[in-house]
């Protein structure tokens, strides 16, 4: 069981602190492209789940992987979400873009498309009578980093409306009491470079979560 722990990143000057300071243990980057989808009649998101395509836009080579996100439960501001993952060509899943009736001729190839089916369209036989809606999407650009022997991600995500910066750290359950406190003490430190009082908050808010989440019974 992993635990993924995602702290918004207040502003760009202290996304570039935390970038600079994160430098010595950079692994890779990754420029992504996330795409969603639905039934047409939601049979999916009626149900808390939602395909998702993501391309790796990682030159020389393209990576694309399928991913049913399913069984969502938030209870305390902790969201709990089963995802299953499947590597797709990348030609198929630019043709799933283009057209998102295509998901429907995975059926047969795809194990998370007979998953899809079986669990959302479980009357339909015809995979013809499959259908299926793009609902948008958003680029990402993830820089990887091992830090105290921990996988830590900062993304920044462009929307048509803006940019939004995270950062996301990746625990055992028995982990995160003590590890979010360390990155919540990293967090108030940038803040302070940064001059601005926001890290301060950060960090009393994720010392909080920390006992929250050492509670957890998964």
């Amino acid at each position: 069981m992993e635990v993924e722990v995602k702290l918004r990143i207040p502003d760009s000057e202290t996304y570039k602190t935390l970038i600079s300071l994160l430098s010595p243990f950079h692994i890779r980057t990754h420029n992504q492209h996330n795409n969603f989808f639905d039934g047409v009649a939601g049979q999916l998101s009626s149900q808390r789940a939602v395909l998702r395509i993501r391309f790796y836009n990682d030159q020389p080579t393209t990576k694309c992987i399928i991913c049913l996100k399913a069984k969502a439960v938030l209870v305390n501001g902790v969201s709990r979400v089963e995802e299953d993952e499947e590597e797709l060509d990348p030609t198929i899943g630019q043709e799933c873009l283009t057209d998102p009736n295509r998901l429907g001729s995975l059926v047969e190839s795809s194990r998370i498309m007979k998953r899809v089916k079986d669990e959302f369209f479980g009357e339909i036989n015809d995979v013809e009578g499959l259908g299926f809606v793009c609902l948008g999407g958003f680029k990402n650009l993830r820089n990887v980093y091992e830090w105290k022997g921990l996988m830590i991600e900062v993304d920044e995500t462009s929307f048509d409306f803006g940019t939004l910066r995270f950062k996301i750290c990746h625990f055992s359950i028995w982990e995160i009491a003590i590890v979010l406190s360390e990155v919540a003490c990293c967090l108030n430190y940038i803040g302070d470079l940064s001059n601005s009082r926001n890290g301060c908050k950060l960090m009393h808010l994720a010392l909080q979560r920390s006992w929250d989440f050492a509670r957890i019974e998964l």
